[in-house]
């Protein structure tokens, strides 16, 4: 199992729109990885460098490249829909 963790950069101008995220974005993420996604939330971040912080657990790496291959440019052309930043990934295997 992994967990891919979205990062939404905070800057002077940059804006996010939370409910469009957690009721559009992030289920046609999980759509997109199919039975390989186990589940994802979102964080609405109130301190620190970040706007808000997704997250996607995920079977496998070979999961996440099946779904994302097929269909991953249509997540990533959803990003403007919510956000004016760049998302950062961070994947890693879950311990615990």
């Amino acid at each position: 199992m992994i967990t891919v963790t979205i990062l939404y950069p905070k800057t002077d101008d940059s804006t996010f729109d939370m409910d469009y995220y957690t009721a559009t974005h992030m289920p046609l993420f999980a759509e997109v990885l199919g039975d390989a996604c186990h589940g994802w939330g979102a964080i609405n971040v109130t301190s620190g460098e970040y706007e808000a912080i997704g997250w996607v657990s995920v079977e496998s790496m070979d999961g996440f490249n099946a779904g994302m291959g097929a269909r991953g440019a249509e997540v990533v052309a959803d990003i403007p829909n919510y956000t004016n930043v760049q998302p950062q990934l961070v994947f890693g295997d879950v311990v615990v």
